[in-house]
């Protein structure tokens, strides 16, 4: 089927380009309940060594993330390198079972990381339908960093997706 790519995947702002080393930085909360999947695809630039972020999955039942628990994940996938144009393909990771990942020298690179949840993965019997991603603090040097959501697999298909916001 010849359909356009934002007739297949939702985009959301997780948080824009900001400086990592300046606080917490909090995604925003998405809803799940029209989307299979989300991808949640965090970028950021070279910072100082020891520096490295670390990203945290939340579920809530709504958007305000009320009630919100860890979500847990296995696989992440990154580019990372001094050159990320020179890196062609993503290098799949697995962990074991956790709401957070970190790499202890991404710090010193050029990142995208993503991190694949399906809905199933939330508790969706305890009405869990929204995700929030966040990275920490990095500490006390400058790493600009910005994430975003792709939620695909929509539930319903139309030529404007609905909003993962509300």
């Amino acid at each position: 089927m010849n359909q356009h790519f934002l007739e297949k995947v939702q985009i959301a702002s997780g948080f824009v380009p900001v400086d990592l080393q300046t606080g917490a930085n909090a995604g925003d909360w998405v809803n799940m309940e029209n989307y299979g999947r989300c991808a949640v695809v965090f970028f950021a630039a070279v910072g100082t060594a020891g520096d490295d972020p670390t990203l945290t999955l939340l579920q809530a039942t709504d958007v305000a993330g009320t009630g919100s628990k860890a979500v847990t994940f296995t696989r992440v996938d990154h580019k990372q390198g001094a050159d990320l144009e020179a890196v062609g393909q993503f290098t799949e990771v697995s962990q074991t079972a956790a709401n957070t990942y970190t790499d202890a020298t991404s710090a010193e690179i050029l990142k995208i990381w993503v991190v694949d949840i399906m809905a199933e993965d939330l508790d969706i019997d305890g009405g869990f339908s929204c995700l929030n991603a966040a990275v920490a603090d990095v500490g006390l040097n400058a790493q600009l960093g910005c994430m975003l959501y792709m939620l695909h697999d929509p539930r319903i298909v139309t030529a404007a997706l609905p909003s993962a916001i509300a």
